[in-house]
């Protein structure tokens, strides 16, 4: 077999109405939606980041492979958004409606000698179809495979953990012809352990197995060879178990410490990048997390590559709707023709992962509060196991939702989605959105507590009761007493409030039937503008999330990668550091915010502020799980308390004084644990950069505002501008503020919180350099 990249030589133009626009030249992965104009008339609205939409067409020409008599050609896309149409020199060959799939076109029997002309048109002009920023076009790689005519059968390969202790495997093959395969295993060594033959499947034992888990992620090789083709495929060793014991990983208890994940690249839009995908799982494996729920839809293949190698857990997710709608053009209308060949593909992609560790079937889909529903979760459920019975099947239900929808509150119509384009600014919220408007309105704690109304209970237990794992989203005052009442059930909390971790880790040192947590979310994400961003006046003109806004604001890490305050803490709540700070500045203090039920406060590790604000009061924030907590200003003692049992904050008010500020911590016998200190910048103000580590052929330049060592004063503002760049080209230059006006792809972007990140792609075996100007001074960097 041999596998071709299929990405370079494209060209791409518009294709509304079936118009086709000027062609312009790309490759792919490719994003067209992050290149568009936003506007105040998108109908995608906060949705799609205001976004106008289009459908675009690509083409590609390129010469018939060699195949030979009785081989294949199959086109590998990794995924389009969405409804995509396959043509061949004009005929069409394939269809795929769900945005989300990898899917596979057998063109063998197409392909005409010499010249041939591929065209893939992706729609996405029908709005709103998404309730976040999905990008439009080919978006992740695609793949041209040639096959022999002896060969093995594409994606047939599997391999199955039947006992962990022993290394007890079976091997799944299917060859086009009559024979054995012959196999050989390697460890992760790179030396060979194991050597046979099988026809069909083999049961084998590896010697000495090393087991793959997140803290081990140890990764085997099958090598397999059929009549002179070669095929491989990476596995890892590791069984998994769920019952009334709970979640078992190698026969040890697996908790799932949890971020839910959006599938984009943040300021480079929708497209999937392998080396960023990488850099994602390294920067939310630094802050604790050892799981990722796929939010909420199937996880890249080089995603999925990434939490093998690097150890992370995930929950892969299918869809987020089902037969009702939550926007007017979403999946509801191709899902019930569609449902088993997606789950049929979302499992080939992820068979062989070993970080797949249970599947989930929906997100907040309140059909699971009505008997078709409930009959539905149980077709999902049993769909999965037909494809896969080794891994679990969670559906997330959003419980108070589920009993509010019933009442008739948040349920979509199409009355109301077309009143909504008549009167944009007076929108009427439906499904999710709904809850997540509801909560923003009336705070956390009133949703956790409508979860424990008995009508939540009534319309989630017959669903619940057809899965393996039931998510709970928003509703962990429930834990306790349906631990009791259903014996047997296992809860997730599939979406969680982040000041609610300290609560879910005692939780779950009680009750081994609590298996984990998914926190809303890891990195801020496009779209869904301003849903829980908690942004203060001054950097945004209103709070209405009109056109302006740009993302959701709800990670840990902003849409840069940059840690918030919120990241310190999980660091601490997950063992990562014993002691962290975050500072709500007396400008932040002073301001009003927009409302968030998701966030914690707009505190950040920064300590410099204006002189005006000197003797005026902040609040330092501090993440700790020991007993009390003390405060110093230059070494004075300015402060203590003890810490929140429930979130394990400590918040101490002070009067700002430029120096140095450190927090110490405490058991409650008065031992010192640790310490943490911030200290202010000097009194320059100058540019400086430092370039973010782990992103591969891509340079991420975070440029900053503050002193020449470095420290960033996050109230200086002003633009920077990028020029002169050689030997790599800019692909993207922004900030983490949720408000952002300016397009990423711009030269010249306007500070937040005195950092912005300008994002290259840098020629290989070359040094890239450009200036970069301010007012507070120039950069020539050469790197």
């Amino acid at each position: 077999m041999e596998k071709v990249s299929f990405n370079q030589g494209w060209r791409v133009a518009t294709f509304d109405n079936g118009k086709t626009g000027e062609f312009v030249s790309c490759r792919v992965p490719d994003d067209r939606m992050i290149r568009e104009e936003r506007s105040p008339e998108a109908e995608g609205g906060v949705n799609t980041a205001w976004f106008l939409c289009h459908d675009y067409v690509y083409e590609k020409e390129f010469d018939k492979p060699v195949i030979e008599e009785g081989g294949k050609a199959i086109l590998c896309f990794e995924g389009v958004y969405r409804n995509a149409e396959i043509f061949l020199d004009g005929e069409a060959v394939f269809k795929n409606d769900y945005g989300y799939n990898t899917f596979y076109v057998d063109i063998t029997d197409k392909l005409k000698e010499g010249k041939n002309l591929i065209s893939v048109v992706a729609h996405n002009a029908d709005q709103p179809n998404s309730r976040w920023y999905t990008g439009t076009g080919i978006y992740r790689p695609v793949w041209l495979y040639i096959l022999p005519k002896d060969r093995i059968e594409l994606n047939s390969l599997r391999v199955t953990t039947l006992d962990y202790k022993s290394g007890k495997l079976r091997l799944e093959g299917k060859i086009s012809g009559e024979g054995e395969i012959a196999y050989e295993i390697i460890n992760p060594a790179g030396e060979a352990v194991l050597k046979g033959v099988f026809k069909d499947s083999a049961e084998v034992v590896v010697p000495s197995p090393e087991l793959w888990s997140a803290e081990h992620p140890s990764l085997y090789t099958l090598k397999c060879e059929y009549k002179g083709d070669l095929q491989e495929i990476r596995f890892g060793i590791r069984q998994i178990e769920w019952g009334d014991f709970g979640y078992r990983i190698n026969g040890e208890r697996l908790l799932l410490k949890g971020a839910c994940q959006h599938a984009d690249n943040g300021l480079l839009g929708a497209v999937t990048l392998r080396d960023i995908e990488f850099w994602k799982v390294k920067k939310l494996k630094e802050l604790g997390y050892n799981a990722i729920r796929m939010s909420h839809h199937p996880m890249c293949t080089d995603m999925l590559d990434a939490c093998d190698e690097l150890g992370m857990y995930v929950m892969n997710e299918y869809v987020d709707c089902w037969y009702i709608h939550k926007t007017k053009y979403d999946y509801v209308n191709e899902i019930m023709d569609n449902y088993d060949e997606d789950i049929r593909l979302l499992v080939l992609n992820a068979y062989n992962h070993p970080s797949v560790v249970l599947y989930s079937s929906g997100n907040e889909v309140s059909e699971t509060a009505y008997p078709r529903g409930i009959e539905f979760t149980k077709t999902l459920t049993e769909t999965f196991h037909k494809y896969d019975p080794t891994r679990p099947v969670a559906c997330a239900v959003n419980i108070f939702f589920n009993a509010l929808s019933t009442l008739g509150f948040g349920v979509y119509s199409d009355d109301k989605a077309d009143s909504n384009k008549q009167a944009k600014a007076k929108k009427k919220s439906v499904g999710s959105q709904f809850f997540n408007n509801m909560a923003n309105f009336f705070g956390s704690e009133v949703m956790l507590t409508g979860s424990r109304l008995g009508i939540c209970d009534r319309k989630t237990r017959d669903s619940f009761a057809n899965v393996d794992v039931a998510g709970y989203n928003y509703a962990r005052k429930r834990y306790k007493k349906d631990l009791k009442k259903y014996p047997h059930r296992l809860i997730l909390g599939s979406e969680t409030f982040c000041a609610d971790t300290k609560i879910f880790l005692e939780a779950a040192e009680k009750h081994e039937r609590v298996i984990g947590d998914f926190v809303w979310a890891g990195f801020d994400y496009l779209g869904e503008c301003g849903i829980g961003a908690w942004i203060n006046e001054n950097d945004a003109p209103s709070f209405d999330h009109g056109c302006g806004w740009m993302t959701a604001g709800q990670g840990r890490l902003d849409i840069t990668g940059r840690p918030l305050g919120e990241a310190l803490y999980t660091q601490v709540m997950y063992g990562v550091k014993p002691l962290e700070m975050a500072i709500v500045s007396p400008y932040e203090k002073a301001s009003k915010h927009s409302p968030s039920a998701w966030k914690l406060s707009l505190a950040m590790p920064y300590y410099s502020f204006d002189e005006k604000w000197i003797g005026k009061h902040g609040v330092a924030e501090i993440y700790s799980k020991d007993h009390r907590v003390e405060l110093f200003i230059n070494g004075k003692k300015v402060g203590a308390k003890v810490v929140n049992k429930k979130t394990g904050i400590a918040k101490i008010n002070f009067k700002y004084e430029p120096g140095t500020i450190t927090a110490k911590s405490f058991t409650k016998s008065g031992e010192k644990v640790a310490e943490v200190s911030l200290k202010s910048a000097g009194k320059e103000n100058v540019l400086t950069y430092v370039n973010e580590p782990g992103t591969g052929k891509y340079r991420y330049v975070r440029l900053r505002f503050g002193d020449k060592k470095g420290v960033i004063k996050p109230e200086l503002n002003g633009f920077i501008k990028i020029s002169n760049v050689k030997n790599g080209s800019l692909l993207a230059f922004g900030n983490g503020s949720p408000y952002h006006e300016e397009s990423y792809l711009g030269d010249k972007v306007k500070v937040y919180q005195g950092e912005a990140l300008a994002i290259f792609e840098v020629e290989e075996g070359k040094k890239l350099s450009f200036t970069a100007t301010s007012d507070f001074g120039k950069i020539e960097y050469w790197n």
